[in-house]
């Protein structure tokens, strides 16, 4: 008894000290019981269970040396497949071909797979992870997704690629041609009279998940699927053309595999990006690189989507790995205060995979409008904040800021750009937070314009305020009647304020000061640390609309969408060691907002939509402040991706 006592007054002395090294817990403030105050949505919650009983079984090799189940419990044996061209197992090949009992020419097919218990045929949807300790086997963890998809008529399968984790490198390419060899084995039994899946399987309607490295394979299987022959090795042929309409992307890597030295491009595809902002393995949003590089060229409805989600991590996507997302140790390394319950994280994960499957393999319209504007999801969403980006297949460019270095030239054919009373315009490129590895780099791989602003005028007197900046796109005049712009057109761009904040402006008759000052706010602007808990005045700004006679009608930005400046993410424990690592201490995630032209009209009612010249971005409602603007367009608004309230299905 005294020697526990000796031991629970350690335990507790140890415990007491742990408690006064840690940090105080710091997180932005949270605004989601004012944002998520409203429920637009005429669909049932698409994260409670369906109809459907579930069914369970697993197929595989049947000789699996490590995992049981993959042994003695398959209901269906498969072939081993040969991956030797796309896996290198370098100098540990002999420890791991010892321990899995198989060399890369002989890896096995293995899945758990939850099915719906009626009549098919159903949608196929599989689940792969990405990487972690190979004897860890991280294919379970994926069983919250399983029993609700299965529950509500989807055939889901997690695939177990252990095989290839650990500490090997350049096997991503390989992650992606497992799923598409696993859809040749489906392929197989929905067409082979009397297997357990026959006639089952909807083979036109496949959704591929991936987490982690399987987030980026997933994007690699996409591509795989279309090609002809391995980009690395042209006697490697492929022979795929599965029906793949969806791909979902769960805290991905990007870049790891780069076939012919560039990233891989993804087309025709419906696409889904979500990241945690307290990742603290993937730690920057990768995934958002991903979402750039998805295009539309085939003319048929597609959409792309991407979340980043406040306190949310790496490791409570999968219910193996957890929230020690760097190892055992976690910790003493990072500040698992911060997040979210494992629950909240993957009810959000429920909602928004389980609304997009329907939307994407079932064509329900009912859960479009989730993608525009998660704040009408309120009843569904956990309470926390949510920058989201969203386009579908009409939308159309008028400036990305990637075509050239003249900051005053568009992307559409003769779209025009000005600037006036800014402190600040320039074009650049947006950086991640940081590199998972430096060989992925910390480059969004994405320009967009910077714009700055003080409406004061410096001196004595405090009060004086200038014209308001503004920055304008003007449109040629045969741009509207050419791109058919009119009421059933949105406005649709991606802006998010920065913590930057211009000094005021000089009189124009001071010329030296001027340049002093914009020097001065030149120095500012590049730093992007705040040491101080400061609150800066929240920011809001007028979107104004031209037509060809010069009629005009504008609308506060903020009825669309929050203005949130980048969020404040403490990740480690020690302040001293997060700000070396990672030099800011937040991500730039630009917002979605999308605006119906119509809306102008409430305001002006001569206004001819059919016949607009300009669309100016306005600093009226804000004294001073910073944006990042990107991807200025037009999209046919289609009443599915409206709310009930505001005149959608």
């Amino acid at each position: 008894m005294a020697h526990r006592s000796l031991f629970t007054i350690a335990l507790v002395t140890l415990a007491v000290v742990n408690l006064a090294c840690a940090p105080a817990l710091r997180l932005a403030p949270d605004d989601s019981q004012t944002v998520l105050t409203r429920h637009g949505l005429a669909a049932p919650d698409p994260s409670v269970r369906g109809p459907f009983p579930v069914r369970f079984l697993y197929y595989g090799s049947g000789t699996d040396k490590n995992r049981p189940e993959y042994r003695d419990s398959v209901t269906l044996t498969t072939d081993p497949v040969d991956a030797s061209k796309l896996v290198d197992l370098g100098q540990s090949a002999r420890d791991r071909n010892r321990y899995w009992g198989f060399t890369p020419a002989k890896m096995p097919l293995n899945a758990r797979v939850w099915y719906p218990d009626g009549a098919g045929p159903f949608p196929l949807v599989l689940v792969a992870h990405g990487n972690h300790n190979m004897r860890d086997f991280s294919d379970p963890g994926y069983g919250w997704l399983g029993e609700l998809l299965a529950s509500r008529g989807f055939i889901v399968a997690s695939l177990d690629m252990n095989f290839i984790n650990g500490g090997i490198r350049g096997e991503n390419d390989a992650r992606g041609w497992f799923f598409l060899k696993h859809l040749e084995q489906w392929r197989r039994w929905n067409e082979a009279e009397g297997n357990p899946f026959s006639g089952q399987v909807d083979m036109d309607r496949i959704a591929l998940i991936g987490h982690s490295r399987g987030g980026e394979a997933v994007g690699h299987a996409a591509a795989f699927n279309r090609l002809t022959h391995y980009p690395d090795d042209a006697n490697f042929r492929f022979d795929f053309g599965f029906g793949i309409r969806s791909i979902i992307a769960i805290a991905p890597v990007d870049g790891q595999y780069q076939p012919t030295d560039r990233l891989v491009p993804l087309e025709n595809v419906n696409y889904l990006v979500f990241h945690g902002s307290h990742d603290g393995d993937v730690t920057s949003f990768a995934g958002l690189r991903q979402y750039q590089r998805v295009r539309f060229t085939d003319g048929r409805p597609h959409l792309k989507a991407a979340v980043f989600v406040y306190r949310a991590n790496h490791g409570q996507w999968n219910t193996v790995w957890g929230a020690r997302d760097n190892g055992p140790r976690s910790g003493r390394i990072l500040d698992l205060r911060t997040l979210l319950t494992a629950e909240d994280q993957r009810d959000f994960g429920r909602v928004y995979v389980s609304a997009f499957l329907e939307a994407t393999l079932r064509d329900d319209p009912r859960y479009l409008a989730l993608f525009r504007d998660h704040r009408i999801a309120a009843d569904w969403l956990p309470e926390t904040m949510y920058i989201t980006r969203f386009q579908e297949e009409s939308f159309r460019l008028a400036a990305s800021f990637e075509e050239d270095i003249d900051v005053t030239s568009g992307t559409a054919r003769g779209v025009r750009l000005s600037g006036d009373s800014l402190a600040t315009w320039r074009e650049s490129r947006l950086a991640l937070r940081s590199a998972n590895t430096p060989s992925e780099g910390t480059s969004q791989f994405n320009n967009a314009v910077t714009l700055g602003w003080n409406n004061r005028i410096a001196g004595e007197d405090t009060t004086r305020v200038g014209r308001p900046a503004s920055y304008t796109v003007s449109l040629p005049e045969t741009f509207a009647n050419e791109w058919r712009i009119g009421p059933e057109t949105a406005l649709q761009f991606l802006l998010m304020p920065t913590e930057a904040m211009p000094a005021p402006r000089r009189p124009a008759s001071d010329s030296a000061a001027a340049d002093s000052t914009r020097a001065e706010e030149r120095e500012r602007e590049t730093s992007s640390r705040r040491d101080d808990d400061e609150e800066l005045p929240p920011v809001d700004l007028s979107i104004e609309v031209v037509d060809a006679n010069g009629l005009s009608a504008s609308l506060p930005l903020s009825d669309y969408g929050v203005i949130r400046r980048p969020l404040a993410t403490w990740i480690l424990r020690r302040r001293d060691v997060e700000r070396a690592r990672f030099g800011r201490q937040s991500e730039i995630v630009l917002q979605t907002y999308s605006i119906p032209l119509r809306d102008f009209v409430r305001g002006s009612t001569a206004l001819d939509l059919t016949r607009v010249r300009v669309i100016r971005f306005v600093f009226d409602r804000a004294t001073a402040g910073t944006v990042i603007l990107d991807d200025i367009g037009f999209a046919t608004l289609d009443p599915a991706y409206l709310p009930v309230a505001d005149g959608g299905r």
